[in-house]
This record gives structure tokens, sequence and C-alpha cells, in this order.
């Protein structure tokens, strides 16, 4: 596989990521370097491992997984969406939700990786070296994604509170389209 083409792929993947980077950039308050770093390597984390785990497991994985990836995206980006849209409605300082948190990360980097995942699988069935492509992979998204952690800082501080519902909505919307794409 030519390099044109792994890098297409490769940002085509990360666009996910970059949206969720910029909805979570939106939600920091006093975004450092570290923040930005964190976010965005966890991300480039996963989307670069993905397609090697998706290499891995071959055509067994890719049944089960194109099964329920959608609706496991759906509900992990509407539900986070969902939260971040309520507490921008809530007059109260924000409690209980932490874009850096291990565990919100984790999931978000879950969510915006499955369909890493799913092209892992189809380099496994077309006997496609994995490891140029995974690198590549990880590495536009982390770039993208530091990006989108802070255009989401830069921007998201001009209108506060409507911005983050907005980043509430993109998540909601980044799951419905991938629901939606795998249904139909």
């Amino acid at each position: 596989m030519d390099i044109v083409t792994v890098v297409l792929i490769a940002f085509a993947l990360a666009m996910d990521a970059f949206a969720v980077a910029v909805a979570s950039g939106l939600y920091i308050h006093r975004l450092h370097v570290n923040h930005a770093l964190r976010i965005a390597g966890m991300f480039g984390l996963f989307q670069g491992a993905m397609p090697l785990a998706g290499w891995l497991a071959g055509r067994t994985a890719q049944r089960m997984v194109a099964a329920i990836d959608h609706w496991l995206v759906f509900a992990l980006l509407a539900g986070i969406g969902g939260k971040m849209v309520y507490e921008s409605w809530r007059l109260d300082d924000r409690q209980g939700f932490d874009p850096l948190a291990m565990s919100f990360l984790l999931l978000l980097s879950i969510a915006t990786s499955i369909d890493a995942l799913a092209v892992g699988v189809s380099y496994g069935l077309l006997d496609v070296a994995v490891a140029t492509p995974a690198l590549v992979i990880g590495a536009v998204t982390f770039g993208l994604s530091l990006a989108g952690v802070i255009l989401g800082d830069r921007v998201g501080h001009l209108f506060e509170r409507r911005l983050e519902a907005i980043g509430g909505v993109i998540l909601i919307g980044i799951g419905l389209r991938i629901l939606i794409m795998h249904l139909w």
C-alpha cells in the first residue's frame, strides 16, 4: 500500500478524534500543554494500536465487531455529548465531568478508534503489512488531536457555555453519523 493512501486513510480516521478533541478543548478551563498532550497522546495511541489489534483479530473479530461497533460508538459519544449539553445549562460549577480524567479519555479513545480497528481487520484480510500504517495513523491522529484541543480552548473561552453545548451536540452528531452510516 502506497504512503499517500496510508496518509489519506490516517486523516479520514483522525477526523472523529479531531472533533472530539475540539469538544474536549472547549470544556477545559486553563488549558496547559500537558493537558493537550495527554488527550492527543491517548487518541493517537488508541488510533495507532487499533489497526494492530484488528489485524491480529482477523475474520472472526470483524464479524463480531461489525455487528455492534456502530451501536457502541453511538452510545459512548451520545452519553458523553449529552452530559456535556446538560452540564452547559447548569448554573453551578461543572462538577463530576472532567475531560482529562483517565476513564473519560479511555472511553473517548475507544469510541473514536473503533473504525481504525475495522481498518486493521481489512489490512489483515488483504495481507497488508500493518506496522507503517499503524504508526502513520497514530501520528496523524496525535497531531490533529493536539491541534483540536488547542483550537477548542482558544475558541471555547470566547463563548463559554454555548460552545460547550455545541461540543456536546457535535459528539452526539458524530455518534449518529457513525450509526446511520453502518445501518444504511
